[in-house]
């Protein structure tokens, strides 16, 4: 029973971590239709400035610095890119998503290279221990960053301004424009948000027990992907419930994977994918996503 706790735990640690990820998927998606294939590369970025800046600068400013230098980066990529591709169809935005990432991925694993890299965390390997349960302070430190920061986003994205307009413009684009909702804003402040949250995801990916920041640590992106489809890629909630879904799937199959062997090995990181197509064979929009409904 207490295995089965810490795994629990642990999963919805990792879990919030996801869903932080494919917020920012859903956050882009809402607002121009397009599915971001750079996130990988933002999340990389974030964590790369906050480890080359810790040493120097410390680890708060250096964080601070590495969210607002993801935020930089994909707003950059939205002004610099994107929105020369206006109006093109969204499978090709899409795909130009995939050339930046291919672009900025490939640079920044050329300056980590074979390296693992620090973010000076101070946290560090303690751990808490509540009876027989045991959990490390990074798992809790985790799962209360993300909860504050999915809370203030729900918030903003409700109450705030820039929230009608980016709830707006997914609504009805046209009808937004004309009534005065700058898409162009929007676009760029979504991509700027989806960045800063990469920026911190990478930090709780790279904390302890992971041993630092290297090469494939943009890899997890790839598991937060099937968190935003299983969730509804157009659902902010969707993103939340999709991340823990995704997380404690992770964390069980992983602790019990002795248990799974019938499986075959690494069934771990297969498990994310099982259940999002498992989802969305009994639910094509995902959990939370919405019906298309086309009259003919």
């Amino acid at each position: 029973m207490t295995t089965f706790i810490e795994l629990f735990l642990g999963g919805l640690s990792i879990g919030s971590v996801y869903a932080l990820i494919a917020l920012g998927f859903v956050v882009i998606f809402k607002a121009t239709e397009v599915v971001n294939f750079a996130h990988a590369s933002l999340l990389l970025a974030g964590g790369y400035v906050t480890a080359v800046l810790h040493d120097d600068l410390g680890f708060w400013p250096a964080l601070a610095v590495g969210i607002a230098g993801a935020a930089v980066v994909g707003s950059a990529v939205e002004y610099l890119v994107m929105r020369r591709y206006r109006g093109a169809d969204h499978s090709v935005l899409a795909i130009v998503t995939i050339g930046v990432d291919i672009l900025l991925t490939t640079e920044l694993t050329r300056r980590i290279g074979t390296d693992v890299l620090a973010l000076g965390d101070p946290w560090g390997d303690r751990v808490v221990n509540i009876g027989a349960i045991t959990i490390a302070q990074t798992r809790i430190a985790a799962f209360v960053a993300a909860a504050l920061l999915i809370t203030a986003f729900l918030l903003a994205f409700r109450y705030t301004s820039w929230g009608v307009a980016m709830r707006a413009a997914a609504e009805k684009p046209e009808t937004a424009a004309l009534m005065g909702v700058r898409l162009g804003r929007v676009s760029l402040a979504a991509w700027a948000v989806a960045g800063s949250l990469a920026a911190v995801a990478a930090l709780f990916l790279t904390v302890f027990p992971t041993p630092g920041l290297e090469r494939a640590t943009s890899l997890a992106a790839l598991k937060a992907f099937p968190a935003a489809i299983l969730g509804g890629l157009d659902s902010t909630t969707g993103a939340l419930a999709g991340g823990l879904i995704v997380g404690v799937t992770e964390s069980f199959a992983t602790g019990y994977q002795s248990e799974l062997s019938f499986l075959g090995g690494g069934i771990g990181d297969l498990a994310p994918y099982l259940v999002m197509l498992a989802v969305l064979l009994a639910r094509p929009a995902g959990l939370f996503g919405t019906k298309e409904l086309v009259r003919v």
